[in-house]
């Protein structure tokens, strides 16, 4: 909503190709946006359903300025990886098993750094037996993640709690989805180069850029902690 917000702010000052962009970035933004929560709400198949459970473990991705939470699922012999949307639990979850019904996804810990039901009071992703629902940021695939992956913990110690409230907390999340608005100055200038406008032009081309990169990295799944 906030990159519609800055899209429908600069229209009034726009000229008629200015309008022509902010339509097609808002058209952009809308349909994407769309198909994201549709595979999060299982509207679209995400492609790792299976039949019973199996084992899966959390893994967080850092590539380039991208950071995202993905379940690595063992199937067999087989792995593959489902990015996953950021919730706090996840900070503390050890490894357990994956159960699917249709396409939504449970997470349940084994052994003995299971998590009471308790651990987490009101939360909308924890189930009244202690499980974790989870929603998919996109589909499977059966390649592993570019870039670093980082192992959750095997034990949960005193600082997880703390951790999670931390990666919750919004400035935090704000802070790691604006690293990628590096780039919005330098789509300015394109926009100057190619359309003119001058100074006004650039400033409005800038922010709309700085708006839809942050937008982009939210909507694909960021990981604060």
């Amino acid at each position: 909503m906030g990159a519609l917000a800055v899209l429908t702010a600069w229209a009034p000052f726009a000229g008629p190709d200015q309008l022509s962009a902010l339509a097609v970035v808002g058209s952009g933004i809308i349909g994407y946006t769309g198909y994201r929560l549709a595979v999060a709400l299982g509207a679209v198949a995400h492609g790792a359903a299976m039949a019973r459970p199996a084992a899966a473990r959390r893994v967080r991705q850092e590539y380039r300025l991208q950071s995202r939470s993905w379940l690595e699922i063992r199937a067999g012999e087989h792995l593959r990886w489902i990015p996953v949307y950021f919730t706090p639990a996840l900070v503390g979850f050890t490894g357990g098993t994956a159960e699917f019904d249709g396409d939504r996804i449970f997470l349940r810990e084994t052994g003995p750094n299971r998590a009471p039901s308790e651990s987490a009071p009101g939360s909308p992703n924890f189930l009244a037996d202690g499980g974790l629902y989870v929603l998919p940021a996109g589909r499977v695939r059966s390649q592993e993640p570019s870039g670093r992956l980082l192992d959750n913990p095997s034990r949960r110690d005193a600082a997880t709690e703390e951790r999670a409230c931390a990666a919750a907390k919004f400035p935090r999340r704000l802070l790691l989805d604006a690293q990628s608005v590096v780039a919005a100055p330098f789509i300015g200038l394109l926009w100057v180069y190619t359309a003119g406008g001058g100074l006004p032009a650039f400033t409005g081309a800038a922010c709309v850029a700085a708006a839809a990169a942050i937008w982009l990295c939210a909507i694909r799944g960021s990981d604060p902690s």
